[in-house]
Parts: C-alpha cells; sequence; structure tokens
C-alpha cells in the first residue's frame, strides 16, 4: 500500500476499534490539544483517546467537534482516574467526562489503573450500569496484570474489551499479550514509541533504513503485527502523518524477527501506585 493510497479504511480493525489512534497524554494546551486532535481526525485518524486525568476532555471535545469528521465515524475512549472508582464516582465523573468531550456515549471507558479507590466490586457494576443506561459501548481497563483481570471477569457479567498497558519495542509484554489472546481482550498500547526513544534503538533504525521510513513507523507496524493498537501521541502536523503512514508499512518476517529479538526491558511508566508486579 502507497502512503497517497491511505485511507481511514486502510488502518484495521480490531473488533470495530481502529488500530491506530491518537493518544493525547501530556497535550495539555487546551489550543494545540483541539487543534491536533483536529489535525488527526481530518489526517485520516478514527481512534481518539483521553483520560479524566490528562485534564484535556474539553479541548479533545473540541478538536473532535471542529474536524470534518463525523461523531459517528469517530472511536472515542476516555478513562476514570484513580480518585473516583468509587460507584458513585465512576457515574459521576463519566457524566462530567461525557459533557467536557461534548457527546452522548463513550465508545471505550477504562478503569484507568487498579490503584486507590479501586474496588472490583464497587468500580466494576458502576461501569456496567454506565453501559445498560447507553452512555459507554464498551468496557475496558488499563495497567491491568492478569490476576487484576481474572477477578475483574468474575465480577462483571458481559466481557472486558480491551487492557491499555504500555508496550513498544523495549517492553514487548509476551505473556500479557498472551494471556489477552486467550482471554479474547484487546492490547492498547501507550507510549507506543517509548517516549522518543525508538531513534535510539539500533534495530529499528536498521529495518527504518531498509523500508525508507522512521523508526516511530516501524515500531508502529511492529505493534500491529503483534495485533496490538497503538496510541502514539504528537501535537505537529508532520508527526501525526509520519505516524499516520505507518498503516502503509508492512513489515517482513526478517523485520519481525530482528525486533522481537531486542534484548533489553525499559518500562517507561512506573509510577508508585503502579501494580506490584511491576516492581
Amino acid at each position: 500500500m502507497s502512503q497517497e493510497s491511505l485511507t481511514p479504511e486502510s488502518v484495521p480493525r480490531a473488533n470495530g476499534m481502529p488500530m491506530l489512534g491518537i493518544g493525547t497524554w501530556q497535550n495539555e494546551d487546551p489550543d494545540q490539544c483541539a487543534e491536533s486532535v483536529r489535525t488527526a481526525l481530518e489526517t485520516g485518524y478514527r481512534h481518539v483517546d483521553t483520560a479524566q486525568a490528562y485534564g484535556n476532555e474539553a479541548a479533545v471535545g473540541g478538536g473532535i467537534a471542529a474536524a470534518d469528521v463525523s461523531r459517528e465515524d469517530v472511536f472515542l475512549a476516555t478513562k476514570v482516574w484513580i480518585d473516583r472508582l468509587d460507584h458513585d464516582g465512576v457515574v459521576e465523573s463519566t457524566e462530567e467526562s461525557l459533557e467536557k468531550l461534548g457527546v452522548d456515549t463513550l465508545d471505550l471507558l477504562y478503569v484507568h489503573w487498579p490503584s486507590r479507590t479501586y474496588d472490583p466490586e464497587e468500580t466494576l457494576p458502576a461501569l456496567e450500569s454506565l453501559k445498560d443506561r447507553g452512555l459507554v459501548d464498551r468496557i475496558a481497563v488499563s495497567n491491568f496484570e492478569p490476576h487484576h483481570i481474572d477477578e475483574a471477569r468474575e465480577i462483571l457479567d458481559g466481557p472486558i474489551f480491551a487492557n491499555q498497558v504500555e508496550m513498544h519495542p523495549l517492553l514487548q509484554q509476551a505473556e500479557l499479550r498472551e494471556y489477552a489472546a486467550e482471554a479474547d481482550i484487546e492490547l492498547v498500547a501507550y507510549s507506543p514509541l517509548i517516549r522518543g526513544r525508538v531513534f535510539d534503538v539500533p534495530e529499528l533504525t536498521a529495518v527504518a533504513e531498509k523500508h525508507g521510513v522512521s523508526e516511530a513507523q516501524v515500531s508502529l507496524a511492529w505493534l500491529r503485527e503483534k495485533g496490538v493498537t497503538a496510541i502514539p501521541k504528537a501535537t505537529s502536523e508532520a508527526h501525526i502523518r509520519d505516524n499516520w503512514e505507518s498503516a502503509a508499512l508492512t513489515l517482513d518476517d526478517e523485520d519481525v524477527a530482528t525486533i522481537d529479538a531486542i534484548d533489553e526491558t525499559d518500562r517507561q511508566i512506573d509510577p508508585g501506585f503502579g501494580p506490584d508486579a511491576w516492581d
């Protein structure tokens, strides 16, 4: 596929979710955030990811409204923060998110972390109540280890659609990928460009030079080869476009093997309230 022929339909979907999205973490300037979302959508992206903790839901909603793209064509996700995970907090904060985003429904709602006020017996039924009311189409989790998901699946009546975790060539998450495949749960990768470190990984540079593309495109294409959805953050039009063009890149078996063989583990995001298994 040539870059010129890329369309929104060019991006594969995982159970209806576009496998390339625009991430908005640390996109805190309201005007810049709204403009980057608008630019991404008009470039061809159809998946937008935000969170209550990012403080930019209103700007994200503004970008969606400003784009020459129908709301019905946008897969929109946000996350409930760890201090609002009691039953009423989940419901009230999600209603606030909908208002800030300027939408009637969310395509995907995540529990941001299994931490602080997270109580499976309270948090998860609250998410299901939002789904029952038609405010949320799918329920998801983020930064969950398999034992967290096992526990959640015992409580929930319906399925967990996705688990959003840090994943990239320096944190390949092989065990979690295997677990997700067996449990029929999609994986969504945040920090897929290693927070800019993709340009410092020799294996990615070698593959990039072979194909005449950027290291960022190689990392995103590798994730897609693994069946993982990526939501790279980008603010400039150039970076938004470069990431988008990863959808035209097909890695061969040798490329994938080269990246698979990277013998390094470098987690970029490890807050003090993260799962104990990360220590």
